[in-house]
């Protein structure tokens, strides 16, 4: 070939867009009919769908489970898309309760996750089924799974998808990666954990109940208070080591929480009543020991001179200074 041939032909590969790859197609083989632009980074999808400040523009066809749909590009090429971050429990296949923290390894428990995935499915299905979503991704995370499903965060009308599936107490955290929201998200499934919220309160239990028999959660709209920890059992003899009998309350709004005038209860009735000035930061968290200590730096003391909580199960009960149960949390030993 001579060279002036070789640089002709270079030319042309450059000016074709095949310098470094073959050329995209529409998934069926065919070449692309719609000409919009590409973004600027890689995104292992045809390269005619329309790129977006914040992602890309396709219309969900069909929902596979909770965490899995079908879209469509507007070139009508089609992919599967698995959400980032979030793992629903199975409808297609068994499910291992060791993954989702608390739930037994029994039948009752497998059986329990199993109608929890269908509702989860049937909540894809109702927010998600012929809409048009944006699709972004993560950049500690290939495109692409081992399945060759595309790994995406769904956003429907600037809400992530993911992230309410969590919050709603519909799935847990994907932890077999390193995707950069981790922390946010194992918070979220911590509150939805800690308030009973959804296949939580249902499955995580001795007794697993069915999707329709759920556990109490958080007032819907209400205060975004949570327990993220009770420690009923003190190291030793409980009644010398009250500092190390305490209950752990976390925010997980966006604005500080003022617990004024709040109060916290046992089953026997034992009372404490927040301090004026009692808040907790976005975030951040409060605990109150039974014994007696110095109030300051996210702690407090009750001033008990004995146990409160019982070690063999108990019911936290926060009331807001109107007297509304806010929260009602039991707990075995």
């Amino acid at each position: 070939m001579s060279g002036a041939r070789a640089v002709a032909l270079c030319l042309l590969l450059v000016l074709a867009g095949c310098g470094g790859g073959p050329v995209a197609t529409d998934g069926e083989g065919r070449m692309p009919t719609d000409t919009a632009a590409t973004p600027s980074t890689a995104i292992d999808a045809p390269p005619s769908a329309t790129p977006k400040p914040d992602g890309i523009e396709v219309e969900v066809i069909d929902v596979v489970d909770g965490d899995t749909i079908d879209v469509r590009y507007p070139n009508g090429s089609e992919d599967t898309v698995r959400l980032l971050g979030v793992d629903t429990p199975e409808v297609h296949a068994e499910n291992d309760p060791a993954e989702f923290p608390g739930v037994p390894e029994t039948d009752a428990g497998r059986n329990c996750l199993r109608e929890w995935g269908e509702r989860a499915s049937q909540h894809a299905k109702e927010e998600l089924m012929g809409e048009t979503v944006t699709l972004s991704f993560d950049e500690n995370e290939p495109r692409r799974g081992y399945y060759g499903r595309l790994l995406a965060y769904v956003h429907v009308d600037g809400d992530s998808f993911n992230y309410g599936l969590l919050t709603a107490g519909l799935a847990r955290r994907y932890d077999s990666s390193n995707f950069q929201y981790r922390e946010r998200y194992g918070t979220a499934e911590g509150i939805a954990r800690g308030t009973d919220t959804g296949l939580w309160g249902a499955c995580a239990t001795d007794d697993p109940r069915t999707a329709t028999e759920t556990a109490i959660p958080i007032a819907d709209g209400g205060p975004p208070l949570w327990i993220s920890e009770i420690h009923a059992d003190a190291a030793g003899d409980d009644r010398e080591n009250l500092d190390d009998e305490y209950v752990t309350f976390g925010n997980a709004g966006n604005e500080t929480l003022d617990l004024s005038g709040w109060t916290v209860s046992d089953e026997a009735d034992h009372t404490y009543t927040f301090p004026d000035g009692t808040a907790i930061e976005p975030n951040g968290t409060l605990t109150l020991y039974t014994g007696s200590g110095d109030d300051g730096d996210g702690e407090l003391y009750w001033g008990q001179g004995s146990p409160v909580w019982n070690n063999g199960g108990d019911t936290v009960i926060v009331r807001n200074e109107s007297g509304d149960v806010v929260i009602e949390r039991e707990y075995d030993g």
